[in-house]
This record gives structure tokens, sequence and C-alpha cells, in this order.
């Protein structure tokens, strides 16, 4: 069901009901723009699909493994960076962007600080975004409909073998920062994308140019040192990877480093510079549910798998599941201050079901005892 965001996006993206035929292609793609707007996102830019620098990359970035368990990343071939394999026809690809930073950084940096705390990804706080920007874009792609006649499309977000962040860039969305994320001058790194590949021969727009010149905060304050160089990530030893991807144990070098993370890792974008300009978010669909910006570690560690269930539906963070949940809770107990609290905790669950859960509550209880000699 909609939230109050999303029908109020509704409500205005009656707009100018002209129609616009497809031998005015510059007109179009302005209304597209428009269009966009109205229904909620903050830009919309339109690239089209030569993307061989980025297959490139991506060809040189599979060899080296970095990968990591990511096997999806490997499979389809072409199609992943071509996009006229994938859906035969697109001629363009309507890039989509939408703002999700639900507090001021200064409180993400703050729960970050906290170690009793549990921090979580702020695009994971809210509703799963999946389903929303997927909605909008369908609604786009309906009103473009009305507007041209019939026309070839499809929507994707997250959802197929698709370059977003190159397409965004030549789209002039932004650019990709050394951290590997995409940066928009105006607005920052806090943004979800989508697309729309398309058939219509729609002006394109300039691609955006690289603004990081010398700055490497991110490099620098990468907690597992996964950025390997200027726009070189190691996902392997990436905490977003480490806490969501990766399906089996945590590598023991990298968990003292994760700290109090148990979903993801912000710490590049809170210290880009070019986030000053980041704007928090108008979605209501996209504010923290169920106190999880400020839950404290044994609070979520108690949950057993219904309360998890429920506590997450709708939510980006149900995919990893009731284990990997407790294995990420388990390492951010095991660096949290020494408490007799924890250990009792930790001690509780040295007989789940799981072997994972087992091993990472063990090596937590180890690390306890260590720090609190």
């Amino acid at each position: 069901m909609p939230g109050n965001s999303e029908q109020a996006a509704e409500a205005t993206a009656g707009g100018d009901e002209r129609r616009v035929e497809r031998s005015e292609p510059s007109e179009l793609a302005r209304r597209i723009k428009e269009w966009g707007l109205e229904l909620g996102f903050q830009q919309i830019g339109i690239a089209d699909t030569e993307l061989s620098l980025a297959e490139t990359r991506l060809g040189e970035w599979l060899v080296k493994g970095w990968h990591g368990e990511m096997g999806y990343m490997a499979r389809h071939g072409s199609r992943r960076t071509r996009p006229g394999e994938l859906v035969p026809g697109t001629a363009r690809v309507i890039s989509a962007r939408m703002d999700y930073l639900p507090q001021p950084q200064d409180d993400v940096a703050m729960a970050l600080r906290d170690p009793s705390n549990a921090f979580v990804s702020r695009y994971a706080l809210g509703r799963d975004y999946h389903k929303l920007m997927r909605r909008r874009l369908q609604r786009l792609a309906e009103r473009i409909g009305r507007h041209v006649g019939g026309f070839a499309y499809r929507v994707f977000v997250d959802s197929a073998p698709v370059l977003e962040k190159p397409l965004a860039q030549k789209a002039g969305l932004g650019w990709i920062g050394k951290h590997t994320n995409l940066i928009n001058r105006n607005a920052g790194s806090w943004f979800f994308l989508g697309e729309l590949y398309t058939d219509l021969p729609l002006p394109v727009d300039a691609p955006a140019r690289d603004h990081c010149g010398r700055c490497q905060a991110c490099i620098d304050v990468c907690p597992t040192r996964a950025i390997r160089g200027p726009y070189q990530l190691d996902a392997r030893r990436c905490i977003s990877y480490l806490t969501i991807e990766l399906k089996g144990p945590i590598p023991e070098t990298l968990r003292p480093m994760l700290g109090n993370r148990i979903y993801g890792c912000d710490d590049c974008q809170l210290v880009c510079p070019w986030n000053r300009f980041a704007r928090t978010t108008r979605e209501q669909a996209f504010r923290p549910r169920h106190g999880l910006d400020r839950s404290a570690l044994l609070q979520l560690f108690g949950w057993d798998e219904a309360t998890f269930s429920k506590h997450t539906e709708g939510a980006a963070i149900r995919r990893i599941g009731h284990t990997a949940w407790l294995r990420n809770l388990a390492v951010a107990l095991g660096n949290a201050p020494p408490s007799a609290d924890i250990a009792q905790a930790l001690s509780a669950r040295l007989t789940h079901p799981s072997a994972l859960v087992r091993e990472h509550v063990r090596w937590a209880l180890k690390r306890q005892r260590a720090r609190g000699r």
C-alpha cells in the first residue's frame, strides 16, 4: 500500500496532458524530465547505450576476483554492458535518481560512534526502495505512452544485469567517485538509481565530469581498506559485502574492523565533501522503521526469527535472513566494550542450530574476554 508521499506523487503527476509527438524528441525529453520530478524523482537524465569503457573496466575487476561470491556479476556475458542485447531495440536509457538520506548526516555519524548501538546503512532503514522506484518508473513509462502512443520499454531497479552507475554518469546524474559510488555535485551521493530502457530516439544529456580532484577522504576512512586505490574497490573487503552478500563466515582478520556495523557501511559517504549538499529525503517510505536507526546491539541480538521477520517485513534487511543477522550482530557484540550482559547474551546463543552463528559467537566471547583483561 503506497504511503502518503507516494499518494502525493500520484496526485501531482496529472500535469499537462497535451500530446507530444515522436517527431518532437527534444520536447518529449523535456517533458519526461518534468514528469519525473512530479513523480518524486530528484533528477532524470538520458543516455545512449555505448558502454565499451565500462565493459573493459568490469572485465578487469572480474579478472581480479574482487567480486568475491557475487557470481551474478560474471554471468550474462555482454548483456550487462550492452543494453541492446539485454532488451533488443533499446536505443536510449532514461536514468532516474531519488534521494534516500533519512536524517541529517550529523545524526548518522553520531549513531556510528556509539559502540553499544547497531549501525545499519541508512538506505536500509526504511521500506525496500526497489518496489517504490519500480512503481514510479512504471508510471513514468505509462505517462510517456499516453503521449506518444505505443513504445517499447523495460523498467529496472537492481533487478537485472544493468550497469546503472556508468549509465547514470552518461545521463549527467553524477560521476563515479573514487569510492565507486555515484556523486552529484548538487546532491552528494545519498540517492537510489533506476532505469527505463526504451526504443525512443531521445536526445541525450551531457555526461557528468569527475570532480573528485585530489581528495581521497573515502580511501583514507575505509575501515577495512576495501578501496585499494582511486576507483578500485575490492568488494571482498567491503563491509557492505561482508554483512550482506557474503553467505559464509566473515574472515577473522576483518571482524574487528566492522565495529558496530551490522548491515552495510556508510563511512565513505559520510566523509565525502560533496555530501554537504545532500538533502534529507521527502519520501516517508525511506524514514527509519522500528527504531533501527537507534537500536542497541543487545536488543537486536535478542530477536528470534519471528521477530526478525516481523520487523524487517518490506525492508531490504530481510534479504540476508535471521542467521546472517545473528552472525553480524555477534561480531559487533565482540567489538563492543566488554560487559557481563553481552557475555550472557552471547553465551545463550552457543547452542544455536546454525554452525555459522555458533562460530561467530565463540569468536565474540573470546574477544570480549581478551578486551576485558
